[in-house]
């Protein structure tokens, strides 16, 4: 054991800096600058920056480009017999764990000759942009046409049914603050689509669904459906309202041209369903 001698003071740590308020006040003032440099960085780049996730664009952002990608698919289709259908929100999927939203679909449906469901994903698939990066690949199910149109909006393509085409464009979930978009009501009919519903004897309803979206040259493609009734429907009565112009002519649907307006008749399900369509062709 040592022992401390008298009149000595053991050895102390090294001297305390004297204090400095203005270093602390130098750090204090250049962290807060640092916090606002982050804030306008982040605040420009969610102003700027492309989405990197889905989950970054809602549903009214997102409709913009479902619409101009449906009016890419209409152009795709000329010759053929179409008509947009009305679109669709499904509300309560998940964008999170905690937070819901909604999705949202807008659809084509097509005729074609039974057994070129395939030749028409094709023929869409090389008019559409490349930068969709389209493509028609086979499966179990039959030909699939995927694309992507940007924003995180994808299209997709299959046969529902020989002979029959549905074309979709989803957004899949997202958050919710807006309508659908695109989608009119309360219009009548149309003087052709009135003259078909005659002719098959069915009564003219006094307002219709409509559905329009932009052609890519910057006209609007369009599209009013009646539903008809039920009921089985002798769809050759509409052959004199033709004039030769069919398009598409079986027991279930027929389809014709009246200039370059578009008429389809579609007895497939339980509902009678009349669709006048304008194009993007000129």
């Amino acid at each position: 054991m040592s022992a401390v001698h008298p009149g000595y003071a053991p050895p102390s740590g090294p001297d305390r800096p004297p204090s400095r308020p203005w270093a602390r006040r130098l750090l204090i003032a250049g962290t807060m600058a640092w916090a606002v440099l982050l804030a306008g960085l982040a605040w420009w780049s969610a102003r700027t920056d492309e989405p990197t996730v889905r989950e970054q664009r809602t549903i009214e952002q997102a409709a913009p480009v479902v619409s101009a990608a449906v009016g890419q698919l209409v152009a795709a289709l000329d010759g053929t017999a179409w008509a947009m259908t009305p679109s669709r929100v499904e509300r309560g999927c998940r964008v999170t764990p905690v937070s819901t939203g909604a999705e949202l679909t807008r659809g084509i449906d097509v005729l074609v000759a039974e057994g070129g469901e395939r030749e028409l994903l094709s023929q869409v698939t090389e008019a559409l942009p490349a930068r969709w990066r389209a493509g028609v690949r086979d499966a179990a199910e039959g030909p699939l046409l995927r694309a992507d149109a940007g924003e995180f909006v994808l299209v997709e393509g299959e046969s529902t049914s020989p002979g029959r085409v549905r074309l979709e464009v989803l957004t899949g979930c997202r958050p919710t603050d807006a309508g659908s978009g695109d989608r009119l009501r309360g219009n009548p009919p149309e003087p052709a689509l009135r003259a078909a519903l005659q002719a098959l004897g069915r009564p003219v309803p006094e307002h219709s669904d409509e559905v329009a979206a932009p052609c890519p040259g910057g006209a609007k493609a369009w599209t009013q459906r009646v539903a008809a009734g039920a009921g089985p429907a002798s769809l050759s009565a509409l052959a004199p309202l033709a004039a030769g112009a069919v398009v598409v002519d079986t027991p279930e649907a027929y389809a014709y041209r009246r200039g370059t307006d578009l008429i389809v008749a579609d007895a497939t399900g339980d509902q009678l369903y009349l669709a006048f369509s304008t194009g993007c062709a000129d």
